[in-house]
């Protein structure tokens, strides 16, 4: 069993796991961070922007002015952003069978390896996942397509020239795997690959392995997998949460028993409380709001604004917010708001009960009826008609690169009154800031991740007992900011096995037996003889049939007869014999009392030598030896009389069959 690492990003894995004989991937998230490398996108013409000079090395020799420009002593690429793809030289990835996607989340990478590696496979995933996954492609595809670039920089992917660049892009690995986004008709033809699964559904894998997706307790429809044969298990944990949120609690019952684990996506923000920081999003935003100042709020169009908006629906009130709007701009604001309230057997069991009222699960309905939340697809049409300040406004893209969020900063930041809070943790904030420096306005981070923290984890494990963990290496140390906290880190026993990007794992436990179905009529042949109390074994000669990863053992056909030959044979030949098998021997042969046969029989010089596999016998007199092993027994002696009579005693102590 191996296990394939295509993904350096805990939180955004791809993994392929080769079990019997199947290849599975495990989720293919992809990996946005290497947009902070690039400028923003802005919808309006930037003067700001387009007047930023060029990059040229101190020493002249290196001019890409056309491709690098300096803002605030960093330097950014000037062309369309570009995303850092799993790796795709480490196996054939034509050759994988099914994708098991956890969450909409992971799943951003999809078009990448269904549309070009030729793959021929399906792809599983529950409902919410895959419409949520739908929107959120959809809305990347669009923030692309608005804003088209262009030109294209490859000269900076140069190594030479790469090393000689400032920090971070001199820093930046896989550079000529990093791609532009995809388009939406290749988004489609990806998403009609996908076959939808419901939890604790069993999916039969040629009959080889049964997959089933559990409740993980992260976001709508969010799954771990368990990977099962008729012997062996592993478990997929991958983004997943014990908080009380909007989404169904996770299951952790059906992860016990696992030969493996295999453990990704963690929190990212170990040491930050969900509570305590949407505590401190609504007070921030309101001292604002009360100063007369806007709050701008970048984040993902699903998942954690259902919660913001809750928490806000909430506080309004008590905070004396009422008069203030809330927008939400995004292309798929209407479509995600909605999705929320239609899923409901996806949802935890208060807002599950809601439905039957009935009620719209979530508050967000309500604040929509009111007017104080309005969402609209983009800042152009009727928003920039009815747009009033002071107010809250919601819109992606979280890394600050593209989206409508780009337009909001420009407008927002040169006041001090505005405030941009950050709640999403996939970005670091200084660097998603770093081409709008200076910057007047607040900055605000209040990272909300729901998923496991390492003492959950750590609690989790000691209860579900997996044989081995595996999970990638950043789990097995601090954080680097944070070296001397060992809390940050997992602590096993056996220690976890971890993996980086492109390394490939022999996983620890082999497969030691398989089912075999058995035909009635050759059951029915079977002579059993009982060698222990309640223990019956029978020896059996049988074809074996295998198809589908299903073996089967049928009756020996007969020889078909001999067709009459004509010419005539002088002798009869006779029939050949069939020669009886041989019996089969079984039990172990007990020392104490084979030492006291041999003393009977007269043999009385016997000495006795430990091994690691039983017992060494040296009869010393007549020049013989005796091993006496778990799996058989080993007569090594010149006297053919006495080896015989050693041969009988040894049966003495054996069953036959």
């Amino acid at each position: 069993m191996k296990l394939y690492c295509l993904s350096g990003h805990p939180t955004l894995p791809c993994n392929v796991l080769k079990f019997k004989s199947t290849t599975i991937m495990l989720d293919c998230g992809l990996d946005t961070t290497s947009v902070l490398n690039f400028l923003p996108l802005p919808l309006v013409h930037s003067p700001r922007l387009s007047k930023l000079p060029g990059w040229v090395s101190k020493d002249g020799t290196i001019n890409l002015e056309k491709e690098l420009k300096e803002c605030a002593g960093r330097v950014f690429v000037d062309a369309q952003p570009e995303f850092c793809l799993p790796e795709r030289e480490l196996l054939d990835l034509s050759t994988i069978d099914v994708i098991l996607i956890s969450n909409y989340h992971c799943m951003m990478a999809l078009p990448y390896i269904t549309e070009h590696t030729g793959f021929t496979g399906t792809v599983y995933a529950t409902e919410p996942t895959l419409q949520i996954g739908r929107l959120l492609m959809e809305e990347l595809v669009n923030f692309m397509e608005r804003v088209p670039k262009a030109q294209s920089a490859t000269s900076w992917k140069n190594k030479e020239i790469q090393r000689m660049l400032p920090g971070p892009l001199k820093d930046a690995v896989d550079v000529w795997m990093w791609k532009r986004c995809y388009s939406m008709q290749e988004v489609n033809s990806a998403l009609s690959k996908v076959q939808l699964v419901g939890y604790s559904q069993k999916v039969e894998l040629f009959g080889a392995v049964q997959v089933s997706p559990l409740s993980s307790g992260y976001s709508l429809g969010s799954s771990n997998w368990i990977i099962q044969s008729h012997h062996e298990k592993v478990s997929y944990v991958s983004g997943s949460s014990l908080l009380t949120t909007h989404p169904q609690p996770m299951d952790q019952s059906s992860l016990k028993n696992s030969d493996v684990l295999i453990l990704t996506g963690l929190t990212q923000m170990p040491t930050a409380n969900p509570d305590g920081m949407l505590g401190e999003f609504c007070s921030n935003l309101a001292m604002t709001i009360r100063a007369g100042g806007n709050v701008l709020v970048p984040c993902y169009s699903s998942g954690v604004i259902y919660d913001l908006l809750e928490c806000l629906y909430q506080f309004i009130e008590s905070a004396n917010l009422g008069t203030t709007p809330f927008y939400f701009i995004s292309p798929i604001a209407n479509s995600s708001l909605e999705f929320s309230q239609i899923f409901a057997e996806w949802l935890c069991h208060n807002k599950q009960t809601k439905v039957y009222l009935p009620e719209p699960p979530f508050p967000h309905a309500e604040l929509i009826q009111t007017n104080k939340l309005k969402h609209y697809p983009s800042i152009h049409g009727d928003f920039s008609s009815e747009f009033r300040q002071p107010c809250v406004v919601f819109t992606g893209h979280p890394s600050l690169r593209f989206g409508d969020v780009v337009h909001f900063m420009e407008l927002w930041g040169k006041s001090s009154l505005n405030t941009i809070i950050f709640t999403e943790p996939d970005f670091s904030y200084l660097d998603a800031l770093a081409p709008y420096q200076p910057l007047a306005m607040k900055c605000v981070y209040c990272p909300i991740d729901t998923r496991l923290n390492f003492h959950q984890v750590s609690k989790l494990l000691k209860e579900v007992q997996p044989l081995h963990v595996v999970c990638p290496e950043q789990y097995t140390q601090p954080p680097l900011t944070q070296s001397h906290r060992s809390d940050l880190m997992l602590e096993l026993q056996p220690p976890p096995m971890p993996y980086r990007r492109c390394s490939v794992l022999n996983l620890p436990f082999r497969r030691r037996y398989e089912r075999i179905y058995i035909l009635p009529e050759l059951a029915n042949s079977l002579v059993p003889s009982e060698i222990k109390p309640g223990v019956s074994v029978a020896t059996v000669s049988a074809l074996l049939h295998s198809k589908d990863n299903k073996h089967t053992l049928q009756s020996v056909p007969k020889p078909p007869p001999m067709p009459p030959s004509k010419k005539r044979k002088r002798v009869i030949e006779e029939p050949p014999v069939a020669l009886a098998p041989k019996p089969m021997l079984s039990g172990a042969v007990a020392l104490e009392a084979f030492l006291a046969t041999l003393q009977k029989h007269g043999i009385t010089e016997v000495k006795v030598e430990e091994t690691a596999d039983g017992h060494i016998l040296h009869l010393q007199a007549e020049d013989t030896l005796i091993q006496l092993e778990e799996d058989g027994t080993h007569i090594v002696c010149d006297s053919e009389p006495l080896r015989t009579t050693l041969r009988d005693l040894v049966l003495r102590f054996l069953q036959k069959l």
